[in-house]
């Protein structure tokens, strides 16, 4: 993914396809549990439900394990999960921020440290890596809904700042305070949208010799296979990630 600080541009390279898949149906659960669990079960008065359920379904989650999230969250009264931000360095010192979602935070902070330690990397204190990134609301479309001239004219009429073009998607970028607004305003024109994210973009990327991908590669992905773990953001480049 050109400049981006999320690495989902590389994860192929790791391979083991049906493993993953089943490590996206199980976070992407979570947080539809989780969004009908803190408001309403009705998505279409729920902005953050309605966006896990685009992210499911473009993730092609069948509707029953979509269901099921949904229904879960009458289920786990009495326990509470938290969105805990984790942040430090990495192999070659890339900076990493993590976000999680978990219902035990000192199970959390425990595996995140090992699996930055075991990597030659450390784990900081909040505000330690954040500095190199920046907050932007991204919403993700795919190329198939509409074409380029309509969605750029559509994003600027929405309210976002940027409209950038990708090899299969198209990416808006807007304030984060402003994200389910201008996705509101898209709505009236788009069905279907791979996902609608708060991501970390990295200010200056950092790029890394060829010979020292692999041990960066491993370790993003440690962080991604943790349950707790939603979402990896760096600030290393990759080829042509």
């Amino acid at each position: 993914m050109a400049g981006h600080s999320h690495w989902a541009g590389i994860k192929h390279k790791k391979g083991k396809a049906d493993k993953q898949r089943s490590k996206i149906f199980s976070k992407l659960s979570k947080e539809i549990t989780v969004a009908a669990k803190l408001g309403d079960k009705d998505p279409v008065m729920n902005p953050r439900l309605r966006s896990a359920i685009q992210a499911a379904r473009s993730a092609n989650m069948p509707k029953d394990n979509i269901e099921r999230a949904i229904d879960k969250s009458s289920a786990v009264i009495g326990v509470n999960f938290e969105n805990l931000r984790y942040e430090g360095f990495g192999p070659d010192k890339i900076a990493v921020i993590v976000e999680t979602l978990t219902d035990n935070k000192n199970r959390t902070a425990s595996n995140i440290r090992t699996i930055f330690q075991k990597s030659g990397g450390s784990l900081g204190t909040q505000g330690s890596a954040s500095h190199n990134f920046k907050q932007l609301g991204i919403i993700k479309i795919d190329k198939k809904e509409i074409s380029e001239e309509n969605i750029f004219e559509i994003a600027i009429e929405s309210g976002a700042d940027e409209c950038i073009f990708h090899n299969e998607f198209y990416e808006i970028q807007c304030p984060i305070n402003e994200i389910y607004n201008v996705k509101k305003k898209l709505e009236k024109t788009i069905v279907n949208f791979i996902s609608t994210e708060i991501e970390w973009i990295s200010l200056n990327s950092v790029n890394i010799d060829k010979e020292n991908e692999e041990p960066i590669i491993d370790f993003l992905a440690n962080l991604e296979d943790d349950d707790d773990v939603q979402n990896v953001f760096s600030n290393v480049k990759i080829g042509n990630s």
